[in-house]
């Protein structure tokens, strides 16, 4: 008998080992899903703060264009203004004793537009004996003149414009060898 309750003790403890087993075994599975829940969380996180990122880049973005479209709106009308304006001073070069008249109409309509023009922030780019700026000037003609330094501006032959703080137009100008 004695050895029927030792074979049921070892059964026991053989049985207790298999459930310690089973135990660890469904522990370590447990700990393993948690472990590759908590690296899915920190994956999805790191995406959300990514596309959060994203979001705010793109707000950023579309603000700047719209921040962008107030400061040049207009510009469109400006540039197509320009050639009017070249053509009235074209026609007020051309003033004399029969034209005079006539021309004062041309005057008072060509000051007006100036007048919206300089309201709207148009600059003039329009100056002889400065140095040459490609970033504002074109260069279609050169001459050799003495007494003139290389690369100054001789003469504008069109007048460039600046709308606030762009370069609607180049001025083009004859610039010395």
């Amino acid at each position: 008998m004695e050895e029927k309750v030792k074979q049921e003790e070892q059964q026991e403890v053989v049985k207790e080992e298999k459930h310690h087993k089973k135990e660890n075994k469904k522990e370590k599975l447990l700990e393993e899903k948690n472990k590759l829940l908590e690296e899915a969380i920190a994956n999805e996180q790191e995406k959300v703060l990514r596309l959060n990122a994203e979001l705010q880049n793109i707000q950023r973005h579309r603000e700047e264009d719209i921040q962008k479209l107030l400061k040049y709106e207009g510009e469109e009308l400006i540039k197509s203004l320009l050639p009017i304006i070249d053509n009235f001073e074209r026609a007020l070069s051309m003033e004399n004793e029969d034209n005079k008249v006539f021309l004062d109409g041309f005057k008072m309509i060509y000051k007006k537009l100036v007048e919206v023009l300089d309201n709207k922030q148009v600059k003039v780019i329009d100056q002889k004996d400065v140095e040459f700026d490609p970033a504002i000037h074109q260069a279609v003609a050169t001459e050799k003149q003495d007494g003139v330094n290389s690369n100054m501006v001789l003469e504008v032959l069109q007048k460039g414009y600046i709308y606030k703080d762009k370069l609607l137009r180049p001025a083009m100008v004859k610039v010395s060898e």
